[in-house]
């Protein structure tokens, strides 16, 4: 996978986010606001793996995220931030009944945050938005199967013979779903708020 220079500047902010919640739940593991900037990072870092890490790390930020409200049942970054991750892990399950138990999960933690701050647009637009997601599920993995099953005859033998190109096709596929999974969460916000939070990395 081929990063820009802005997607390595976000690798390394999250990475060194998630160091940093890290040593710092060591400390305190009762640190709400830390394992929401954990969580937080982990999903954000989910996206620059492969689906099968990805799968694993979106599992790693949504046990920290309910961590996080297991301490404050009304953290409302940490619920928005919970519904990012559940919205993840609908958009990497092909079957559309499990996706549709992620969705829902998804749309309650949007509907609590809004609850909780019914000023944030942010929050809003994600529960809107999340209304929506099913349907954009079922589209995006038409899309995949249909390309996968273009036939015995043409379909194989063009993958057989050229790799790269059903490698790119099934890439292009995850970039669809994150690029919409990034557009309806606001990510440029979470950024925002983690520098804010965040002290710059130690000079080297």
């Amino acid at each position: 996978m081929e990063f820009s220079q802005e997607d390595f500047d976000r690798l390394l902010l999250f990475e060194h986010t998630r160091k940093t919640a890290e040593s710092n739940y060591a400390k305190n593991p009762l640190d709400a606001d830390n394992l929401t900037k954990w969580g937080g990072a982990l999903l954000e870092l989910s996206q620059f793996q492969n689906a099968a890490d990805s799968k694993d790390m979106i599992r790693s930020a949504v046990l920290k995220l309910e961590e996080a409200l297991a301490i404050n049942p009304t953290k409302h970054d940490a619920l928005w931030c919970l519904g990012n991750a559940h919205t993840s892990q609908a958009f990497l399950t092909p079957n559309a009944d499990e996706a549709k138990v992620y969705f829902d999960k998804a749309r309650d933690c949007f509907q609590k945050a809004v609850d909780e701050e019914p000023s944030n647009e942010l929050y809003c637009k994600s529960l809107e938005v999340s209304a929506k997601a099913p349907e954009f599920h079922s589209e995006i993995h038409k899309h995949g199967n249909s390309q996968q099953s273009a036939g015995p005859s043409g379909g194989e033998a063009t993958a057989a013979s050229n790799p790269k190109s059903s490698k790119k096709k099934s890439s292009d596929l995850k970039y669809d779903i994150f690029g919409w999974i990034i557009l309806a969460v606001g990510i440029v916000a979470w950024v925002g708020m983690t520098k804010s939070h965040v002290p710059p990395p130690p000079p080297r």
